[in-house]
């Protein structure tokens, strides 16, 4: 019996983005795709970029995040884009390759400092899930000089409201929880 995939589309605090939800993991890690090129690695955002209006493509655990640009409606790529990422995995196909060098890991690093260390930690656990539920994702790229750097991917990269979380949000919690922190940056 083939168990078909069930696939809800979700609007995201970015209008431009809409968050595709799976019914299962069709995803080990996340991964964004700003261009045909960089979509090699997914199969799926390679079908996906097909389309002359699409912006970016963002997978994660069990959901594809989908940006548009402004010129074209949801009411009118919604169901179609249902349609095609339920038919890509009902099909069996993968919807991100393995990666072949896992050096570009967000992980910690042994040599970590306590303080890296507590702003992961925050990050992994607390903040990643909670912005994942909107269709995105934060990175930590560093803490120097009493800042951390973040990069905002899937539907928080250029959202409206993304420096408001970014500060009222995502930098009040990093400071609760490290004191050391003097202020939280997005990086392009």
């Amino acid at each position: 019996m083939k168990n078909d995939a069930v696939i809800q589309a979700e609007p995201t605090p970015n209008p431009r983005t809409m968050k595709f939800i799976v019914d299962r993991k069709i995803a080990t890690e996340t991964f964004e795709m700003r261009s045909a090129l960089e979509a090699t690695r997914s199969p799926l955002a390679t079908k996906l970029f097909g389309f002359p209006w699409l912006e970016s493509v963002f997978v994660g655990p069990n959901f594809v995040a989908i940006t548009k640009q402004d010129w074209v409606d949801w009411d009118v790529l919604a169901q179609p884009l249902q349609g095609l990422i339920k038919e890509h995995i009902d099909e069996g196909l993968p919807v991100l390759n393995p990666a072949e060098d896992k050096a570009e890991s967000a992980g910690p690093g042994e040599s970590d400092s306590p303080v890296v260390r507590r702003i992961r930690e925050v990050i992994d656990t607390e903040i990643r899930p909670a912005v994942a539920m909107d269709g995105g994702d934060i990175v930590f790229e560093k803490y120097q000089d009493g800042r951390v750097h973040l990069i905002m991917r899937g539907a928080c990269s250029g959202c409206p409201s993304s420096a408001y979380t970014l500060k009222v949000g995502i930098e009040t919690r990093l400071k609760e929880a490290v004191p050391e922190i003097v202020e939280v940056v997005a990086v392009q």
